[in-house]
């Protein structure tokens, strides 16, 4: 998951006594330190949340049809672009 580096930043955490509890517990069935336990999970935790974000994987057909969509031309939508245009609840302009 993460290759040795130096460490030199560092993040402070406030947590209750319960929470570092179950932390040093788990590090310690891990048989880590809480360090490493916590910088291991929240990198984890971090890729998982970010993976979907940076790229996605199609098969042949799929990337085939995903690719004819994005070339397609688009389709005029007049109730969406009614709704676009209508002044929000925090514009200022009267509806009316």
């Amino acid at each position: 998951m993460t290759t040795r580096t130096t460490r030199s930043e560092k993040l402070d955490l406030r947590l209750s006594a319960e929470a570092k509890r179950m932390l040093a517990a788990a590090a310690s069935a891990a048989g880590r330190s809480v360090s490493d336990f916590v910088l291991e999970s929240a990198l984890g935790r971090a890729e998982e949340t970010l993976a979907d974000r940076r790229s996605f994987q199609l098969d042949a057909d799929r990337w085939a049809a995903f690719s004819a969509a994005l070339d397609a031309p688009t389709r005029d939508m007049p109730r969406l672009k009614r709704l676009l245009n209508e002044p929000g609840i925090f514009s200022g302009r009267d509806p009316a």
